[in-house]
């Protein structure tokens, strides 16, 4: 049976880094089925994904790993290897609003999502009956000024009892410490509406409706202490015009918002994000 594999890496750019990468898998004997590449001029690095696939069953990453190290080391990589069979595992959190949530269920239901949800984590106990229903363990974390760090820190044991890979803020409306966004930085994906910064606070859409606006978003980016300001992973915009209420415009938004998180779940459980920086590279 064959097993699937993926490497992701980036180094800076010079002349023999794919050389180098294709004549590895050939010497192993192993069949590149994707492979993606881009080259950054304005920093001059190279970033790159392939994706490959091995006849033998006893292969590993932790083999496949020790082959590659002295490619790696001889390019100064920065680089992953993963086995496709071992879908990352998915914490998700969330308060009252179910429409990212009820989506992101429904993918990996259905086996669209490409990670594995194993826990849904709230500070309401709202959404217990549908995660319950879902087959899923539900865990009421409340969070108030007084005990945030306790409730962070019991988060983080969470994350290490259920061996999570990555934490999805779907519309969890909380702000995270700058600690615990350190101790999770690039392994955490929030959602919000596109207005922002334009029409923060209270009612951003009843403020979008006062100034006509004819786009509705949402951008899903990786977690950082910069509130809403990390590298972005998805965007998603519909088109509106005078008609909608802003109602309307809510609801508009909510598919938007739905659309970008789930794309950005699936691309990063995929590994096709790479960080550049305060930007990603998306191997789509």
């Amino acid at each position: 049976m064959q097993r699937r594999f993926v490497l992701t890496l980036s180094c800076s750019d010079r002349p023999g880094i794919v050389h180098a990468v294709t004549s590895y898998l050939v010497k192993l004997g192993l069949d590149i089925t994707e492979h993606q590449q881009f080259d950054d001029g304005m920093r001059g690095r190279l970033f790159m994904r392939t994706s490959f696939v091995s006849e033998s069953s006893d292969l590993t990453v932790a083999h496949l790993s020790r082959e590659f190290e002295p490619v790696a080391a001889a390019f100064g990589m920065t680089w992953d290897l993963y086995d496709v069979s071992a879908q990352p595992r998915v914490l998700v959190m969330v308060s009252k609003f179910d429409h990212c949530l009820n989506d992101l269920i429904y993918r990996w239901r259905t086996n669209s999502l490409s990670g594995d949800l194993v826990l849904v984590v709230s500070n309401h106990e709202d959404l217990r009956p549908m995660v319950e229903a879902a087959g899923l363990p539900f865990t009421h974390l409340p969070v108030t000024p007084e005990t945030k760090p306790a409730a962070e820190a019991e988060l983080l044991s969470l994350v290490s009892e259920y061996d999570v890979d990555l934490v999805v803020l779907a519309r969890y409306m909380q702000i995270l410490s700058n600690e615990l966004c350190k101790e999770l930085e690039g392994r955490a994906i929030n959602i919000h509406h596109s207005f922002l910064p334009s029409f923060a606070g209270a009612k951003p859409y009843h403020q979008a409706y006062e100034r006509g606006v004819k786009l509705v978003g949402a951008t899903a980016h990786y977690v950082t202490s910069d509130l809403d300001e990390g590298p972005i992973i998805e965007q998603e915009v519909i088109r509106v015009d005078h008609r909608p209420s802003p109602d309307d415009l809510v609801r508009v938004g909510r598919d938007a918002e739905r659309l970008a998180l789930a794309r950005a779940v699936e691309w990063h459980c995929q590994r096709r994000v790479l960080l550049n920086g305060n930007r990603t590279i998306i191997f789509s």
